[in-house]
């Protein structure tokens, strides 16, 4: 993992305190399923769902891969949507002010990028509904970021586990002098509670 990203780790590992009690047990409920699957020597995959699958679902997809990864956990995770958009350049730039390298894969309206964060560490990353070839069809989590796609998608087939750990959405920011600002809160809410997460699995 390369430096950057290391130190953001560290420092946000240290203020779990400012996870609210109530959001801790629902996160709680997720580190003791990815538990479970360790203890059957099971995969762990984790699939992160909201509307566009193009700002908090990436997030999620990407901090949850990086956040394993700093204790010690080999997982695969995903992202995906009700609907495909493409992966917001705000969400990307966010990213990139954490330490991430992003690396665009090619030139269509809905590109693939590779997320780096070290060496032979990485995420591909595109917009994708849920149906999506790409993705686990059984033995996965989803993980729902958003409350419409959690209120839209009550039953997502193949999953063992359904959990709504809900972000407010940064886009209500973009093109305003706080857009930086938030998506830059936001990126660190999910990263910290991946983060606590993995911070429970022995």
């Amino acid at each position: 993992m390369n430096q950057i990203i290391k130190n953001r780790c560290e420092i946000l590992s240290k203020n779990f305190k400012e996870i609210s009690s109530e959001r801790k047990i629902l996160l709680e409920k997720l580190a003791n399923h990815i538990q479970e699957k360790l203890n059957s020597n099971k995969e762990i995959n984790l699939v992160y769902v909201c509307t566009h699958n193009s700002r908090r679902s990436h997030l999620g997809q990407v901090w949850a891969k990086v956040a394993a990864d700093f204790y010690g956990s080999t997982i695969n995770t995903f992202s995906a949507g009700t609907e495909a958009t493409a992966f917001n350049q705000n969400a990307i730039d966010a990213l990139i002010s954490a330490g991430f390298r992003v690396v665009k894969l090619d030139e269509t309206s809905n590109p693939k990028y590779e997320v780096i964060f070290g060496e032979g560490k990485s995420n591909i990353c595109f917009s994708k509904t849920i149906d999506d070839k790409t993705l686990p069809k059984e033995n996965f989590v989803a993980v729902m970021t958003c409350g419409d796609a959690d209120e839209n998608c009550p039953f997502i087939p193949g999953c063992d586990l359904r959990i709504g750990t809900t972000y407010f959405d940064p886009k209500s920011y973009d093109n305003t002098v706080l857009q930086n600002e938030k998506y830059t809160e936001r990126s660190n809410q999910i990263a910290m509670e991946c983060l606590y997460v993995f911070s429970l699995i022995k």
